[in-house]
């Protein structure tokens, strides 16, 4: 009798309980696209909708996507990365340093060895000596940013390499720019990873319960390491991208990004306290920032206007988004 009573009150709750989550996931695409509707219509003589505009959103967005689609792991996994940022910076400014003095393979190896080397000792710090997260990529923001300001004297450093700026954020395949496809490449690998691989599953579990997590037999501390090696290495990526897309590199590539990649991370449906995230949706709010950022500079707002709007609309999505 009890079993079916209790079968009775799931089927009952069930549908309510979909729908609820429906909505919460679906938020994040009905406000991307109610907002590129409003700019459509309000912005269709300032040339909002004109294909050279679109495609700038995209070059303006792409590399915060990328560091966004590592920081759903990172966030997933019940933690926190503070030194995207200010790492990109160091990274932008490393490659073309080697790049200048021993040539196109060493640089893109010595951009990539930055990010994995920051990687490894932010998850050391954390998993092994038990340092918060947020107080390990704290610390490295300011050491990343001091490192780079000290090796390049606060100068930029030209990237000539014509090679290297193509490949890594400057060139155009088309009409569509290179950057696009870094980000489908990054995005469709971290889609697989999280939603369709045993990786994935166990960095959702971590997230969600830890203890559970580990009486169920997953290495947490390993994950966790993990996750900060992949945030780091997008980072060190997305900085080899800067200095591509700009032709140099410079310690301040980056700065201020790691509030943007979290916010769309959040934005797109990953929660901060871990358990769950799309890669999709981390996406989708780096473009959607991006798209807002656009509109309100084509409608002529000042600065301290759009931050005003911009952090407006983001609670706004964030708090409908939410669970209850």
């Amino acid at each position: 009798m009890s079993n079916v009573t209790l079968s009775k009150s799931q089927n009952s709750v069930s549908p309510l309980a979909f729908v609820r989550e429906s909505w919460r996931q679906a938020v994040i695409y009905l406000g991307f696209a109610v907002l590129f509707i409003i700019f459509s219509i309000t912005l269709r003589d300032q040339g909002f909708l004109d294909i050279n505009n679109l495609l700038n959103i995209v070059r303006q967005t792409a590399i915060i996507a990328i560091m966004a689609v590592a920081m759903t792991f990172v966030l997933a996994a019940g933690e926190i990365d503070l030194s995207v940022g200010s790492l990109a910076g160091l990274s932008s400014v490393v490659t073309a340093m080697v790049l200048r003095d021993y040539g196109l393979v060493a640089g893109i190896f010595a951009g990539l060895c930055i990010g994995s080397l920051a990687g490894v000792v932010n998850g050391f710090l954390t998993t092994k000596i038990g340092i918060p997260s947020f107080l390990v990529t704290l610390a490295a923001m300011g050491i990343c940013t001091g490192t780079s300001m000290w090796i390049s004297h606060t100068a930029s450093i030209p990237i000539l390499n014509q090679t290297y700026a193509f490949l890594f954020g400057g060139g155009d395949i088309g009409p569509f720019p290179i950057l696009l496809f870094w980000m489908a490449i990054i995005g469709v690998t971290g889609h697989v990873a999280l939603k369709h691989n045993t990786f994935g599953r166990r960095v959702l579990a971590t997230g969600g319960n830890e203890t559970a997590a580990q009486y169920s037999g997953i290495n947490t501390k390993v994950i966790k390491a993990r996750v900060m090696l992949m945030s780091s290495m997008a980072a060190g990526l997305a900085g080899m991208l800067y200095a591509g897309r700009l032709q140099s590199g410079r310690f301040q590539f980056g700065e201020g990004d790691e509030m943007s990649v979290i916010a769309a991370a959040v934005l797109g449906g990953t929660g901060l306290a871990g358990g769950h995230g799309t890669v999709v949706g981390s996406i989708i709010g780096a473009i959607m920032i991006g798209m807002i950022n656009n509109g309100l500079t084509l409608h002529g707002l000042e600065y301290s206007q759009q931050l005003v709007a911009r952090g407006a609309i983001i609670v706004l999505a964030v708090a409908l988004s939410k669970k209850n």
